[in-house]
């Protein structure tokens, strides 16, 4: 008879003790209490509780000690509790990056190929001819020889311009993106927990730009009622607020940032789980919740055409299911001749990197 056999729910990746575990579980739950370590702290005596995380040799008044011993903490006299420090916010954004993009390692200094081959900056695999102008580096001596030694024989060696050979290069492009973040209080509703997962996506592509592609430049918008940037130093301190989603004045400020860099190839990528509602006009808000406004979708689609005039692609991370709001969302890729991607909370990190890494190999003329 088939059927489906239900039990207990028993982790089997539970830290069993020690410093290094047990930071790694205290950095996951900062995630979730949004930097406030005493909160954090709290939920992991929980844990310790269910779970007896700690033993008699190492307990959680240890693990604190280590904590403000090595830097991760910091007292706050005034209130009596803990602050994290740079060095925790660092490990935070270290810890999402090898959650979600685990499988990169750090190499030099990032730059990102692109199809078109030349005098670049990167060998490729193919060869052609030596042509004026290549650089002596370029040539590849043992093929060339080899060449020679064909065309010419072993006998009499000698060496012609039509013998060399040279590996072909690629040129690499610099990138400036923006990642747009819905901080309004549908991500949060229905009991699903959605602002976390975008955040360390955010801390995760943001750590993988400064390590391996350290000249791309990154900035970081949040967008309510209002739209505003905030730096990496913030991220983990994020939360929703009491806001509706004014997509609007988030792409503006994103075209805004992405105006004032130099570089060819520029993006938005947009978090979001819903359609825009509100608008400000002046000092009021324009706000409506109950289905798809006429007069703040169209402003939001004349935005997007906005963008594409300025050869801006947006990419839609869509983490709602709605069939309405998807409908929205395919309108507005379409203005804008972007792209969206409607992921779970699961995968979202997986499809953030790869659109990453794909708008790289290209250069916008």
């Amino acid at each position: 008879m088939r059927g489906f056999g239900f039990s207990k729910f028993k982790p089997n990746q539970i830290p069993k003790g020690g410093f290094d575990e047990l930071l790694k579980l205290f950095l996951e739950l900062l995630n979730y209490t949004s930097g406030d370590a005493g909160e954090a702290l709290a939920w992991l005596n929980e844990l310790d509780k269910q779970y007896n995380l700690t033993n008699d040799d190492y307990g959680m008044g240890d693990f604190i000690d280590e904590l403000k011993q090595k830097g991760y903490l910091d007292e706050d006299k005034q209130n009596g509790g803990f602050n994290i420090t740079a060095k925790t916010e660092q490990s935070i954004r270290q810890s999402a990056l090898e959650e979600i993009f685990g499988k990169l390692k750090k190499s030099g200094k990032g730059n990102h190929r692109t199809p078109q081959s030349g005098q670049g900056d990167e060998k490729n695999a193919e060869r052609r001819e030596f042509e004026f102008g290549d650089s002596l580096d370029q040539i590849d001596m043992t093929q060339s020889i080899h060449n020679a030694q064909v065309n010419h024989g072993i006998g009499d060696f000698m060496m012609t311009e039509r013998d060399l050979e040279v590996e072909e290069m690629d040129y690499k492009t610099l990138t400036s993106t923006v990642l747009m973040i819905d901080i309004s209080h549908s991500m949060i509703l229905y009991g699903e927990d959605r602002i976390t997962p975008a955040k360390k996506v955010a801390m995760a592509l943001a750590e993988l730009i400064r390590t391996k592609y350290p000249k791309d430049t990154l900035d970081i918008v949040v967008f309510g009622n209002d739209a505003w940037p905030i730096t990496l130093q913030d991220l983990p301190y994020l939360q929703v607020g009491p806001y509706h989603t004014n997509t609007y004045a988030g792409l503006e400020l994103a075209t805004d940032l992405l105006r004032r860099r130099k570089t060819h190839n520029k993006q938005i990528f947009m978090i979001t789980d819903g359609k825009p509602t509100c608008l400000k006009e002046g000092t009021k808000y324009y706000k409506n919740s109950i289905g798809l406004d006429r007069k703040v979708v169209n402003k939001t689609l004349n935005m997007a055409a906005q963008c594409k005039r300025l050869k801006i692609p947006i990419t839609t991370f869509m983490i709602a299911k709605d069939p309405y709001l998807q409908q929205f969302v395919r309108k507005f890729t379409e203005t804008n001749g972007g792209k969206a991607f409607y992921s779970s909370l699961n995968n979202l990190g997986e499809y953030i990197f790869e659109d990453y890494a794909k708008n790289r190999r290209k250069t916008v003329r």
